[in-house]
């Protein structure tokens, strides 16, 4: 798994991954891009969020994902 630098895991903020310096968390973001938003959208709406963040995020949910194993149930 890769270092994420813009990535916080701050529990005085946010009791999940936030971006850092926000109260944004990583699956908020990824939220409103599962609900449609694009990225102009999100850095439209969130002045403190930079291009970088949403890559961050991305790259966070993936390598979250990555290092998930699933076992399938019995039939």
């Amino acid at each position: 798994m890769t270092e994420h630098s813009r990535i916080s895991l701050a529990p005085d903020v946010l009791v999940k991954p936030v971006i850092r310096g926000t109260r944004l968390s990583v699956e908020f973001v990824i939220g409103l891009m599962a609900e449609g938003w694009s990225e102009a959208d999100i850095l439209a709406n969130y002045p403190n969020v930079t291009h970088d963040d949403v890559i961050a995020c991305l790259a966070y949910a993936r390598d979250m994902l990555s290092a998930e194993k699933v076992y399938p149930g019995a039939a």
